[in-house]
């Protein structure tokens, strides 16, 4: 599977948007061309079921990143979340929540601080998720 390139300020900013939302899950869109990452859009987590282990984006943001996404002449990617004081891998919540052809990179915030990225694609079959291999632009050589 191609790497995904998260272009410059892209994994700093997940990764603060984790941190500014702790001890709750964050959300966000992915804006950007084929496997390259090149904005993010974040979101208000509007869960019902507790922010503290969900998140769910509502509607009008889906659409508003789309909106986003094209007046940027960009293609939106798809979604990254947080796991707090969890492993950067997708829970049975996160499977049943995807979408095909969307990323969903997960950002694992132990105690506050930002530990791992990780970034997965759901199968086609959506029996499961597959694990995209994630390179940072502003520290590839």
């Amino acid at each position: 599977m191609t790497p995904l390139v998260l272009g410059p300020g892209v994994k700093a900013a997940i990764e603060q948007h984790g941190r500014d939302a702790y001890p709750h899950e964050c959300c966000g869109a992915l804006l950007g061309e084929g496997d390259r990452v090149l904005a993010t859009h974040p979101l208000p987590n509007v869960t019902t079921e507790g922010p503290r282990r969900r998140f769910r984006i509502d509607d009008k943001d889906y659409l508003a990143s789309e909106r986003q996404a094209g007046a940027a002449g960009l293609s939106l990617l798809g979604f990254y979340h947080s796991h707090p004081d969890h492993p950067a891998v997708p829970s049975q919540y996160d499977l049943d929540h995807a979408w095909p052809t969307f990323v969903y990179p997960i950002v694992s915030v132990m105690a506050g601080e930002a530990v791992a990225l990780t970034a997965w694609m759901l199968r086609d079959d959506r029996t499961a998720f597959d694990e995209r291999p994630v390179t940072d632009a502003a520290t590839a050589t």
